[in-house]
């Protein structure tokens, strides 16, 4: 027998893993509604035309070989550019990757030793644990307070930094809850990273969907010379994740970062580089007409409005309003998150994710819910929700 590496035994990505109780739902002949991962394209939401022209205008034009290690000169210039727009001053490199996945993966990859520790969000996108685990760093989770619209607890952030630890990991808007940090939390944070010397990493993959009045601001754009990374990527906003194209946006202090970006340079150049002709989606995407967002939202704001409204109607569900993103991640009064899920899509084919496998505060139970599907779905899927917890209740 071929042994494996004992470093894939914590390996897990809760919101794939569920597809396997989902295919035995489906054996019982169960009509089943996805809402479970966050792929536009699954629904009623289509990639951008002009996107698409242009990775195709590029294939034709020959540009299939590899190219830089950071990317070709038109997608990095573009995101620089984008930079600028944000504020984002003081930018020492930018990188183009195989999705913001392979952005994370990469600077996670090039900052951490075995035992080193980055702090991230509970509940967040498990990716980052997963890849933690790889590299033998052990979880060290800060709690996002669901009292607080699922805000960041700076005072937790502060009782978590050890010796060992390394960066700070800010997801925002944050998935699965949908939260959009404050200017004042932004703050707090970027105060934390300066006075601990801590590299941010901030994944902005949602920062154009955006509900009601709220504004996304990018941390770098607080203070020049924190070392932070921003990762973002024409998956969400521009609805292409199979595009995979990400970036990472290295800002701050030029002398505290050349070492890490030394590191990370290396892996860059030992992977090659990202698919270099769809790479011409990301100026087409970034400087293009973005019609398609105000579509988008025309559709998504009133999804957003059905599942708050119609998950708190449910006796034992509580759920904090999303203001961005496309999740909510609503409170179970129940004893297994884990358990409840498995049980809901086994009877009513409605497939969501245990809160558990993003993180959550310990004794609390949540499930993520994606509200991209059509109203109609949606409707249908929080009345078999509703129907399924009345039982679970009398049990």
């Amino acid at each position: 027998m071929i042994k494996h590496s004992k470093k894939c035994d914590n390996v897990k990505y809760a919101v794939r893993d569920i597809l396997s109780v989902a295919g035995e739902a489906k054996k019982k002949g169960l009509p089943l509604h996805y809402l479970n991962i966050g792929d536009p394209l699954k629904f009623d939401h289509s990639t951008p035309q002009h996107m698409i022209e242009a990775v195709h205008k590029a294939m034709l034009e020959g540009q299939n070989g590899y190219c830089a290690s950071s990317g070709t000169d038109e997608a990095v210039e573009a995101v620089k550019r984008e930079a600028k727009r944000l504020n984002i001053q003081n930018v020492q490199d930018v990188f183009i990757t195989s999705g913001a996945s392979e952005a994370i993966e990469l600077c996670l990859t090039a900052l951490l030793d075995p035992g080193d520790n980055v702090l991230t969000p509970f509940p967040g996108y498990p990716l980052y644990t997963a890849v933690q685990a790889k590299l033998d760093a052990p979880e060290n989770p800060y709690y996002l307070d669901e009292a607080n619209d699922w805000m960041p607890d700076p005072d937790d952030i502060r009782k978590k930094i050890n010796s060992r630890t390394k960066a700070i990991v800010l997801i925002n808007p944050n998935n699965p809850t949908g939260s959009v940090c404050s200017k004042e939390m932004l703050m707090e944070i970027a105060k934390i990273a300066e006075e601990k010397d801590l590299l941010v990493l901030c994944d902005e993959i949602y920062d154009k969907i955006l509900y009601d009045d709220a504004k996304h601001i990018s941390l770098a754009s607080l203070n020049p010379d924190l070392p932070v990374i921003t990762f973002n990527g024409v998956s969400k906003s521009y609805i292409a994740p199979g595009f995979r194209i990400g970036w990472g946006i290295a800002s701050g202090n030029k002398q505290k970062l050349s070492g890490f970006l030394d590191a990370l340079n290396k892996l860059l150049r030992a992977r090659l580089c990202a698919c270099t002709p769809v790479m011409a989606s990301v100026k087409a995407a970034l400087e293009g007409p973005q019609d398609h967002l105000t579509a988008l939202m025309k559709k998504m704001t009133p999804r957003r409005d059905m599942t708050y409204k119609m998950l708190n109607d449910i006796e034992g569900i509580s759920c904090v309003k999303p203001k961005g993103a496309f999740y909510a991640f609503p409170k179970l009064d129940v004893k297994d998150d884990a358990d409840f899920v498995k049980s809901l899509i086994m009877e009513t084919g409605v497939i969501v994710v245990p809160g558990s496998g993003f993180g959550q505060k310990p004794g609390t139970q949540h499930l993520r819910i994606v509200f991209l599907p059509d109203e109609a779905t949606l409707k249908d899927s929080y009345m078999k929700l509703a129907e399924f917890m009345n039982k679970w209740r009398r049990k």
